[in-house]
């Protein structure tokens, strides 16, 4: 049986450990972050707000149909940085040529979600600003912030975070409980985790209350000194603490009382002191990592001082006093982080130990080894299996918060050197994942460095930075700088980047159908790439060199060399070159009206692209294989593969490939003779392709010739027109309704064949209320739309499906002639 409800839709980390405490705070941030589109969450380190975001988060799902989505911006500088990380985190593609901030703001424009952006404080600048941009250009998009001062959205509010609650007695009322406030729950809590059987007697309560208020109330310092009870007691603890917060180094000044903002790193700097020697190194060493696992941090922390074999339990040990906390599990590895407050304190630490430099290095040096090690695995000639190859890949995504960390840290350095080595081998990762824009940041900053001219990596940087122009299609960019990479690499020797260099700009000059120059690269490419057994360089150049041949119409030599490429990288199980390749050569049998190999070729293709996660080659080989059933005359599978490539490359972002869908339906549409909603929709993928600066026809393209004959020309232009004024969500909505429809037999279909030219005195559209031209549950869906409701949401007031809602709006556009719902909107409203 199917559930009652869909699973809420998030990406919010799990926390391990237990919500104490804050109901009040909890019960008044959902009631305001129903009325206010922006929330920041603002207080000191330590104060717990990121976890009251994240419950605010969880309990918000409800009322976000699209989601909730967590993106943390620890070590963003730019705005390019916030909006690589919201994409990342709602997973939308990076469109080529395109800014990655408009095609955030537009996949996101007709969704109902909510943002948590956590760890503002260091960039307001760059938050207030794609903020300002989402609250205006997405009116169903809210944002859940945390920093540590104000960032005041317009019409957004900040809600101080404050202490936890301690025990406070009333006028005529009889002693509190101290169990009863969240301070002293919060810190029993963490007792007992560190210790089940810890409990505490009334006496030991008054003095727990005691130890909360000498913590300021402050969460993460009753957590610190609730883990600290089960070893010595209350009573004890409360002593040195006390005794540690009068001391003269802890004070301000002579007779100075300690504020609540200066206690959480006194508490801090008890707790550490209470430490062993081994814990203390351990403790300030992890302050260099945004996250790690136990290999990682017996690669960088141990020395002779600190043997690699106790890493194991000191890491416990500081897990059991809540100075470092575990975030999950990846590849069956235990993943650690500290919280910000211990990071810092545990930085200064290290820094007073003479270390910080120490640690950078070692950490620069094991993080080098492995983005190497990515790069020669997935270039490596060696047969492997997939698996083994893509392990490098997928231990970057795991560790890419430290590796952006370094590289900030090697632009601040001015270690250019470090830096662009970093970035070349990360080039593979941004390219497959693409994460073009964040890429190409990087690198032109590090390559804008003084130190940069001198950098022994220069060539590599220069033709990995050309990658990245090439996909972003800066095809002039990517020559330049491919060219200039080629003639450094050539006087240093670096013969793996000569033929880098030759095959990709061999690649740029076929797409700029460059054919001579592009032919003496390739070949030359090809020459080096056999001579020195690079079996990954050779079926790169035959992949080229096909799309060559089939550019210049020589369709079966251009076969023959996809298949060669493909014998190649199969006997590699390299997975990720056949995706690549494959699309390639499905394009070029399509073109040649091979459909068999063209259906063949995408349909391996899909498996493999969804294998490896590339949501955005995987909606174009859906869309491809419809576009094949459609003309293999099979209409149900071809509705059934551009259906679910359109919504894809939608919910990705991916306009340009959601428009290469929507003409697909409508020829498949047209040819079913429902000729008005297929000019509709290819109105509607005409003017997205308008907006993205791509080629476009005059209406009532691609059916120009078919009303001809019949007169009915102006009609077919007419209905493409009322398309053209669509929004993309909008004509989604109708392609899939489109396709509901069209799937009926004829005779049950609400769609019909186009109805004669309307009399001259019919009445313009909207100049009747909706009463008298709707039905009743039509002016219901209507009424809603007006407020703001998006489909599903439209589902669930009214108690039916979100299709038949979606239906119930196409057939208020077709009765009223309208074409968005802000047109419906505007009506409802005008009526009213």
């Amino acid at each position: 049986m199917a559930p009652l409800t869909a699973p809420a839709r998030h990406n919010l980390p799990r926390p391990n450990t237990g919500f104490v405490g804050r109901e009040r705070d909890l019960s008044d941030l959902l009631r305001l972050l129903g009325s206010s589109r922006s929330v920041t969450l603002c207080g000191p380190d330590g104060m717990g707000k990121t976890r009251l975001a994240l419950r605010v988060a969880e309990q918000s799902t409800v009322s976000f149909p699209d989601g909730v989505w967590f993106a943390d911006l620890s070590d963003t500088r730019t705005p390019i940085d916030v909006f690589a990380r919201i994409a990342a985190a709602v997973g939308v593609v990076e469109e080529a040529g395109r800014p990655l901030s408009n095609t955030v703001s537009q996949a996101l424009r007709h969704r109902r979600l909510l943002l948590v952006l956590d760890g503002c404080g260091h960039i307001e600048a760059a938050v207030d600003e794609v903020g300002k941009e989402l609250l205006a250009s997405c009116p169903q998009v809210s944002l859940l912030l945390t920093s540590e001062a104000p960032i005041r959205l317009p019409g957004g509010t900040v809600w101080r975070v404050p202490p936890m609650a301690l025990p406070a007695a009333s006028r005529n009322a009889p002693p509190p409980d101290p169990a009863e406030s969240e301070a002293v729950r919060l810190f029993l809590d963490r007792a007992r985790t560190r210790d089940p059987r810890f409990s505490a007697t009334a006496d030991e309560l008054e003095e727990i209350a005691l130890l909360c208020d000498m913590a300021g109330g402050v969460p993460l310092g009753v957590e610190v000194m609730g883990t600290c009870a089960p070893e010595v007691g209350p009573s004890t603890l409360a002593m040195k603490l006390r005794a540690h917060l009068s001391s003269p180094s802890a004070r301000p000044g002579p007779g100075q009382a300690v504020s609540r903002s200066q206690v959480l790193p006194l508490v801090l700097e008890y707790a550490y002191l209470g430490l062993s020697e081994r814990e203390r190194v351990l403790l300030r060493r992890l302050s260099v990592f945004r996250g790690w696992d136990l290999e990682l941090a017996e690669r960088v922390c141990a020395d002779e001082s600190l043997p690699e074999g106790e890493i194991l339990d000191l890491l416990t040990s500081l897990h059991n006093r809540a100075l470092i906390t575990v975030t999950g599990e990846v590849e069956n590895r235990v993943r650690y982080c500290l919280p910000d407050a211990v990071r810092t304190f545990a930085a200064g630490r290290l820094a007073e130990a003479g270390e910080s430099e120490l640690m950078q290095r070692r950490l620069t040096d094991r993080m080098l080894e492995m983005v190497e090690h990515l790069g020669r695995q997935l270039e490596s000639s060696r047969a492997m299996p997939w698996t083994e190859r893509d392990a490098g890949r997928q231990r970057v995504l795991t560790e890419y918060d430290t590796l952006r960390a370094l590289v900030s840290h090697s632009l601040d350095t001015g270690d250019a050197e470090h830096g662009l080595r970093l970035c070349v081998d990360l080039v593979s990762h941004w390219v497959s994942h693409n994460s073009y824009a964040e890429g190409a940041h990087w690198m032109d900053r590090l390559l804008a460095t003084e130190e940069a001219a001198k950098a022994p990596s220069l060539a590599r940087a220069y033709v990995a930075r050309a990658q990245l122009a090439r996909v972003q299609r800066d095809h002039a960019h990517a020559l330049a700088l491919g060219g200039e990479g080629l003639r450094l690499a050539r006087e240093s020797g670096e013969d793996r980047y000569v033929r880098t260099a030759l095959n990709l700009l061999s690649l740029v000059e076929v797409r700029e159908r460059r054919t001579d120059s592009a032919s003496v690269r390739v070949e030359e490419a090809l020459r080096l790439s056999r001579e020195t057994g690079d079996l990954w360089g050779e079926a790169i150049c035959l992949g080229t060199r096909a799309a060559l041949v089939a550019q210049q119409g020589d369709f079966p030599t251009a076969d023959q060399h996809y298949n060669a490429a493909l014998d190649l990288l199969r006997s590699m199980d390299h997975r990720w070159g056949v995706g690549i390749t494959l699309i390639g050569q499905a394009r070029a049998a399509e073109e040649a009206s091979d459909l068999m190999t063209a259906d063949r070729c995408y349909r391996e293709a899909l498996d493999t692209q969804r294998l490896i996660g590339a949501s955005g080659q995987e909606a174009l080989c859906l869309t491809g294989i419809g576009r094949i059933a459609q003309a293999q005359g099979h209409t149900g599978q071809a509705y059934d593969y551009l259906s679910e490539g359109l919504l894809l490359s939608l919910s990705t972002g991916q306009r340009w490939a959601a428009a290469q869908a929507l003409i697909s339906i409508a020829r498949v549409a047209f040819g079913q003779g429902l000729r008005e909603p297929a000019c509709r929709l290819a109105g509607a993928a005409a003017s997205v392709r308008e907006r993205l600066d791509l080629p476009t026809n005059p209406a009532p393209w691609p059916f120009g010739d078919a009303g001809q004959e019949a007169g009915d020309h102006g009609r077919l232009v007419r209905w493409w027109e009322q398309g053209a004024r669509l929004e993309l969500a909008d004509a989604v909505t109708e392609a899939e309704y489109l396709i509901d429809e069209a799937r009926k037999p004829v005779s049950q279909r609400r769609l019909r064949d186009p109805e004669p030219e309307p009399d001259p005195g019919t009445p313009e559209p909207g100049s009747e209320p909706p009463e008298k031209c709707l039905t009743k549950r039509e002016v219901e869906v209507a009424d809603l739309v007006s407020r703001g409701f998006t489909n599903p949401q439209i589902a669930e007031e009214l108690f039916i499906s979100p299709s038949t809602a979606a239906r119930h709006v196409a057939n208020i556009n077709r009765k009223t002639g309208f074409t968005s719902r802000t047109r419906i909107g505007e009506w409802v409203r005008r009526h009213r």
